[in-house]
């Protein structure tokens, strides 16, 4: 009887065997979790920092103008640069012949007028051309460098001159101008694309500011009509420009004459 007893004694204890192997078995089962979930964490943390470093960087400029990704508007929202209120300026009337010297000169006069500050600062130019009256404005005053986005400046200068092209019927060219640097960007790639996308800027805020939009054409001539030589930096900056140019009546009809001569489309 003895000798019975103590076996039944050593079988209750087997039970210890298998909860050593339980309690082995999920330890390594927690370390191995823990494992996975730190290398996670880390993966985790690096795309949270990056995502936070890119909704976290100032704008540069309202509403930029892309060239070859998914188009943004260009034109203030409702309330934006509402302080920039334009001069008064003389009213042109609409005249039946836009070949009217007197005409293009009154535009002239009230582009110096309106513009003065800037003509005063060398930023804009206001000439009188075989073409018509030419607004040359400098590119520093209006965008950053490898960008089209118009600064607020530009704003305040094109809606000065808004209000005094909207009243006359005159087409509008607009025509931007780049050095020579070459530029090769997602955005821009070339400066092609860069000074018609410059171009485009200007004349999608004059039409959000009044003017007529069948009036104006962009335009965009890269690099390829200087003003000036491109071997020093006062050459390249004045040879990034936009170009604003209020057709004369004369000009338009001879180039109309040309056009139809060629047997372009009318």
């Amino acid at each position: 009887m003895r000798r019975r007893k103590r076996e039944e004694q050593s079988n209750t204890e087997r039970w210890l065997v298998s909860y050593a192997d339980f309690i082995t078995l999920l330890f390594a089962f927690f370390v191995v979790m823990y494992s996975i979930s730190s290398v996670n964490e880390g993966k985790y943390r690096v795309l949270a920092d990056t995502l936070t470093n890119a909704f976290d960087a100032p704008v540069q400029s309202p509403n930029p103008v892309v060239v070859g990704e998914a188009v943004r508007t260009l034109i203030p929202q409702p309330g934006e640069f509402a302080d920039l209120a334009p001069v008064e300026v003389t009213p042109v009337e609409r005249l039946p012949d836009q070949n009217d010297t007197a005409a293009l000169y009154r535009i002239q006069a009230n582009l110096n007028l309106a513009l003065e500050p800037f003509i005063d600062q060398e930023l804009v130019k206001v000439t009188r051309t075989e073409r018509g009256i030419e607004v040359e404005m400098q590119s520093e005053m209006l965008f950053k460098s490898g960008s089209a986005s118009l600064s607020r400046s530009a704003f305040k200068a094109l809606q000065d001159i808004a209000a005094i092209v909207r009243s006359v019927p005159n087409k509008i060219n607009v025509e931007g101008h780049t050095d020579n640097v070459p530029i090769k960007t997602i955005s821009f790639p070339s400066n092609w694309e860069l000074s018609a996308a410059r171009a485009a800027s200007v004349v999608h805020v004059l039409a959000k500011l009044g003017v007529e939009s069948p009036r104006m054409a962009a335009t965009g001539y890269g690099e390829y009509q200087p003003i000036q030589e491109n071997d020093s930096e006062e050459g390249r900056q004045a040879n990034r420009r936009v170009a604003l140019v209020i057709m004369a009546g004369d000009y338009e009809r001879e180039v109309g004459r040309i056009g139809r001569a060629s047997g372009a489309p009318r």
